[in-house]
């Protein structure tokens, strides 16, 4: 925005320069490409901020396939090892697959908590909405 004590142009599109009615022409228009710049910010914002959600959402898929495949492969063999060691595969099946069990909850609890609707919220955009509303009462009220 040009500062009207440097800026050299006339004021106003129309009527005499610093008139009443140019000077509300200046301020309708400075405050309508402030709107547009606001809501611009707050589009690549929110694009940004759902690209990042959605390359985390395909990486999580992508690691679970292979946790997936490597788990089976190593409960097979934890299974049989503790086999040995209890004398009961039934009862190494059981103690394996709750010790599972528990790891998979901690794992999808804290996955929700990642992807909280919190971290989606455009604190940029809020944050120069509340400075440009700042800098607009003081100069209104200056």
């Amino acid at each position: 925005m040009a500062d009207p004590m440097t800026d050299n142009r006339p004021l106003g599109g129309t009527g005499a320069p610093g008139s009443i009615q140019g000077l509300l022409g200046d301020a309708l228009r400075e405050t309508t490409d402030l709107a547009r710049k606001e809501i611009a910010l707050f589009r690549t914002e929110m694009s940004n901020n759902l690209r990042s959600l959605f390359l985390g959402l395909g990486m999580m898929v992508g690691a679970a396939v292979f946790a997936v495949v490597a788990l089976l492969v190593l409960t097979d063999a934890l299974v049989k090892w503790l086999a040995t060691v209890v004398h009961s595969e039934a009862l190494a099946a059981l103690i394996v697959g709750a010790v599972f069990l528990a790891v998979a909850v901690g794992l999808a609890l804290w996955g929700r908590s990642a992807m909280s609707l919190s971290t989606l919220t455009p604190t940029r955009t809020t944050r120069q909405v509340r400075q440009d509303a700042r800098v607009l009462s003081e100069r209104v009220s200056g």
